[in-house]
């Protein structure tokens, strides 16, 4: 058995207060885009090797310009891992669930801010939902969701979403964006969310997010904002550039998703010179 998880970008992202619980409340669109990992199941069975002692063995390949790198994750050997703790969750409520290898093959950038981990984690329930009839409906499936990550419910659905309180509070947004063409740039630069959050003050936009998505696309430059742009850029100047050279090869609009570092820009005609200009970092290139 197998899914393909797929990313998203962020249309706008507003950091508007900080909570009593230490999480700060947001407002964004999210989009779902077309750059996907592969995850595959199969069962374990009496031909697999006796020293495997666990209930989920994962294997995970990488292959961008950054990672080319394969790893093998048990149980909860690594407790970060959500295609584990997914597993582990349902695991608890449906015990039946029988012993599984699973390979993650990543596509999607990491430490990019287009929600890999949370895709991957959110297209593991789905997956155990569906090939083991569990019966869960999609209310049921971002109920678990949520419990993983705040923007691992809106990879349950993976249709535009209005997004508020950490991210998981979801609306649906008639937003099409076909026709259109994503460039996406992810500069080899993690970015810590952690250090990004300690820098944002928290303020409301002039205008919500949910409603500039529903102008015309070439008002978003002036009117869709991602607040953690300004302390980003400020700590990496270089991802500041990445933006202004989308700029520069035609975007009519060009922001950074989530705390970053990946870009993307919307383009009327196709950016098919990414890979030349960006020769050392991920990119990708599409139609919608």
């Amino acid at each position: 058995m197998i899914t393909y998880p797929i990313a998203k970008i962020n249309l706008g992202l507003n950091v508007v207060e900080k909570r009593p619980d230490g999480y700060h409340n947001l407002q964004t669109v999210f989009y779902p885009v077309p750059i996907k990992d592969a995850l595959e199941l199969h069962q374990m069975d009496d031909g697999f090797p006796s020293d495997v002692d666990c209930d989920l063995k994962v294997t995970i390949s990488r292959h961008t310009p950054a990672f080319k790198t394969e790893c093998t994750l048990m149980n909860d050997d690594e407790g970060r891992n959500l295609v584990v703790r997914a597993y582990q969750l349902l695991k608890n409520d449906f015990p039946t669930l029988p012993r599984l290898h699973a390979h993650l093959w990543k596509g999607i950038p990491t430490q990019a801010g287009m929600g890999g981990g949370s895709s991957d984690c959110a297209y593991m329930i789905k997956m155990l939902n569906e090939y083991f009839t569990l019966g869960l409906s999609d209310d049921e499936m971002i109920g678990y969701a949520v419990r993983l990550g705040a923007d691992c419910p809106f990879f349950i659905k993976s249709t535009p979403c209005y997004a508020e309180g950490i991210g998981e509070q979801l609306k649906p947004v008639n937003l099409d964006l076909t026709g259109w063409y994503i460039g996406v740039v992810r500069p080899d630069i993690p970015v810590s969310t952690k250090e990004a959050f300690s820098l944002i003050k928290p303020h409301y936009p002039q205008k919500c997010c949910c409603e500039v998505v529903m102008q015309p696309l070439e008002t978003w430059r002036d009117e869709l904002s991602n607040d953690f742009e300004e302390s980003v850029f400020a700590l990496h100047p270089e991802i500041a550039r990445v933006k202004q050279q989308l700029y520069d090869m035609g975007a009519t609009y060009a922001a950074m998703s989530g705390s970053g570092s990946a870009l993307f820009g919307l383009f009327r005609n196709s950016p098919d010179r990414l890979g030349q200009l960006f020769p050392d970092m991920f990119t990708f290139c599409s139609l919608f």
